[in-house]
Order: C-alpha cells, then sequence, then structure tokens
C-alpha cells in the first residue's frame, strides 16, 4: 500500500475509531469469532491505507479495552495471537510507507514477546510523519485520567509542592500526551456509546455511528463519514455562524 497527502479542506487531523462487530459479523454467518477478529484486521489495514490518503494526520483504533480481559481464555489467546502476527506483519509495512505506529494502554499485562514486539515497532517508525497510528491496547478510559491525577499526586510528594490543576495539566499526563484530541469519532456496528474510550480526549469531538460491522466497514464508509464530519459545525460551545445567521 503507498500513502499519499490530500489537501482537501476541512479534514479532521486525528480520527478515532471503535472497531466494533467482529464476533457478530462472525456469527451472522455461522463463523468461528476468531474469524471475525482476523477480518477485522484486514479491516483495519484497509482504513490506515485510506486515512493517510485522505490527509488524516492521527488515527487511534481501539483495540483491546481493559474490559476484554473478561473475555473467554480461549478467544482472548487468540486475539493475542492475532495482535502478535498485526506487529510482525505490519511494522516493515508501515516504516516502508513513513508511518508511525505507537500503542497507549497498560501493556504491561501482556506476555514479554508481545511488550517486545510493540517496543520494536515504536522504535522502527518512531521519526516517521506521514501518519501517526496509534493503537489502544488493554487501555480504559477512566484509568487514563486516574493514572494522570496519580502522577501530579506523586509529582506533588516528591517535591513538596501542589501542581495546580488545570485542563492543560491534566491533558499533558494523559497516555495521549502530544496528541491531538480527536477531531471525530467512528463506532461501527449499531451500538451509540464510546464505551470508556479516550473519556477526556473526546470531550468536543465530532460523533458518526454505523450500522455496518466492522470487518465490513471499507474505503467507502470510511469516506463517507469523513463527508459527514465536514458539514458538521464545530462550536466548542461558542455560537457559530450557522446560529449567528439565523439569529442575525
Amino acid at each position: 500500500m503507498t500513502y499519499s497527502q490530500s489537501e482537501e479542506n476541512n479534514i479532521p487531523l486525528h480520527v478515532a475509531v471503535i472497531m466494533d462487530g467482529n464476533g457478530r459479523w462472525a456469527k451472522k454467518r455461522g463463523l468461528p469469532r476468531k474469524l471475525g477478529h482476523k477480518k477485522g484486521s484486514e479491516a483495519a489495514r484497509i482504513i490506515v491505507k485510506s486515512a493517510a490518503n485522505s490527509g488524516v494526520k492521527y488515527l487511534t483504533l481501539f483495540g483491546f479495552s481493559s474490559e476484554n480481559w473478561n473475555r473467554p481464555k480461549d478467544e482472548i489467546a487468540e486475539l493475542m495471537k492475532l495482535l502478535r502476527n498485526y506487529l510482525r506483519s505490519e511494522t516493515a509495512e508501515f516504516h516502508k510507507n513513513n508511518a508511525r505506529l505507537s500503542v497507549i494502554g497498560d501493556r504491561t499485562a501482556f506476555d514479554d514477546d508481545i511488550i517486545d514486539l510493540i517496543e520494536n515497532a515504536e522504535n522502527i517508525t518512531k521519526d516517521n510523519d506521514a501518519i501517526h497510528v496509534i493503537i489502544a491496547l488493554n487501555y480504559g478510559g477512566r484509568n487514563d485520567i486516574m493514572q494522570s491525577a496519580q502522577k501530579l499526586v506523586e509529582q506533588a510528594a516528591k517535591t513538596g509542592v501542589a501542581t495546580v490543576i488545570t485542563d492543560k495539566i491534566i491533558s499533558d499526563n494523559l497516555l495521549t500526551s502530544g496528541i491531538p484530541d480527536p477531531d471525530l469519532l467512528i463506532r461501527t456496528s449499531g451500538e451509540r456509546r464510546i464505551s470508556n474510550f479516550l473519556l477526556w480526549q473526546c470531550a468536543y469531538t465530532e460523533m458518526v455511528f454505523t450500522d455496518t460491522l466492522w470487518p465490513d466497514f471499507n474505503e467507502k464508509d470510511f469516506q463517507k463519514a469523513l463527508a459527514e464530519y465536514a458539514l458538521r459545525d464545530r462550536r466548542y460551545g461558542a455560537i457559530g455562524e450557522i446560529n449567528d445567521q439565523s439569529e442575525g
């Protein structure tokens, strides 16, 4: 795959995606859930390419939540196998296409070989700048906020100086520090919630929900979501142009 940047206007800088519906996709076809997850990883590859070619600079994919450990052990084992295969097969592809790959979440829960694969992918691609793909693994939004607050508590205890809590201070200590908040959040499979994903970061994010199951989500669907975003009037609590004109 090749990545080329677009000059089109009103493209979101950062798109976040909750990739939902792998299991239902497989069930509808009488297939094992693991095949739904495998098909879902192929969809992720397509969307990374589409995002890069559209001019999106940051793409965050919700790959595995902290709550997903409650799934059956055999399914978790298949997910870990798929994660290993993805990191092994995609790292060179990312690097070849000047794409950066990084992971947010508590990686200490993963086996050592997976941690090594993550660190290897991050190190190899760290200087690439066509697109930054962030995969959230063992991630939870509430935990992210709590660990940010915990850092500030520990810093105050160490220095004896209490930090004045501001929006920026919290943001700077989140796992997404240095990454702009998402402009657009896409969730597939018909669910209308964000499921503990980027809770702080999505305060003013535009959201697009689609009934399409993630394995079926393709470039056309992604472009449709971008087109819907382009029509939104983002006001951040202020009065926008549309309201100004109607109330003039």
